[in-house]
């Protein structure tokens, strides 16, 4: 879950995105639970939308979550598996794996924009991405978890 401060028409937004399943994103602004329908959904699914875009929509278009209607998620064990991180500041450019996708080690997984220049990120070991924690046009700071690997 990533979280965001906003300041809008002079007032204080936390919003924090959760889960994105298609045009749908889990999001709470200042502690309320919204499911949020995005116009411009990202390219891969299930992965956190970038800041910009969701800035607007919960505060504009959305609508309380009706978590009990919904039918839950498969779970994931919290915390489980190896964190890749960003080696350095940067954007996201490119997000080359899913959500249940085996990964080999030294496999491409993400790319990240730093200085003008494309860094790949690799997998550090084999295993299953188990959670994407950015979207493409995140900006991350060094040490920032990209994604878990277990």
């Amino acid at each position: 879950m990533k979280t965001y401060k906003f300041k809008i028409g002079g007032n204080d937004y936390e919003v924090e995105i959760g889960k994105i399943e298609g045009k749908t994103a889990d999001v709470t602004v200042n502690g309320v639970s919204y499911q949020v329908e995005m116009e411009n959904a990202p390219a891969a699914p299930a992965a956190p939308v970038a800041a910009a875009p969701v800035a607007a929509a919960p505060v504009a278009a959305a609508t309380p979550a009706a978590q009990a209607a919904a039918p839950a998620p498969a779970a994931k064990p919290a915390g489980e598996g190896k964190s890749v991180t960003s080696p350095l500041p940067g954007v996201i450019i490119e997000i080359s794996v899913k959500e249940g996708q085996a990964v080999k080690a030294g496999q491409k997984v993400a790319v990240l924009e730093a200085m003008k220049m494309e860094n790949e990120i690799a997998a550090p070991a084999d295993g299953v991405v188990t959670s994407i924690r950015v979207a493409k046009g995140d900006s991350l700071q060094e040490g920032d978890e990209i994604m878990k690997i277990a």
